[in-house]
């Protein structure tokens, strides 16, 4: 019978942050359907996240679980201006 590891590493969509230590992180997943265990987590030597249904959410799990702020993708946009505008509550006409 063929032994079917359920545990591997994958890449991460971006670089993964190392814990407050400075251990590197993993990506892992596990296989196996929800209700067994399986999922997305993040470890490292000395810590783990729990598992995760996707990698945003063990994204999120590393970061509080280590203290850090997660970082954007999106790059604001520099001498961007918004645009308010004007809220008027109330129903009737002025007259």
């Amino acid at each position: 019978m063929k032994h079917v590891a359920t545990q591997r590493q994958i890449t991460a969509p971006w670089p993964m942050p190392t814990c407050k230590i400075g251990h590197p992180a993993r990506l892992m997943e596990d296989r196996r359907r929800a209700a067994a265990g399986g999922g997305y987590f993040i470890e490292c030597r000395c810590s783990h996240t729990q598992r995760c249904a996707s990698f945003d959410l063990a994204w999120i799990h590393w970061h509080k679980l280590h203290g850090l702020q997660p970082k954007t993708n999106a790059a604001p946009i520099a001498g961007a201006k918004v645009l308010q505008l004007g809220l008027r509550l109330g129903g009737g006409s002025t007259a």
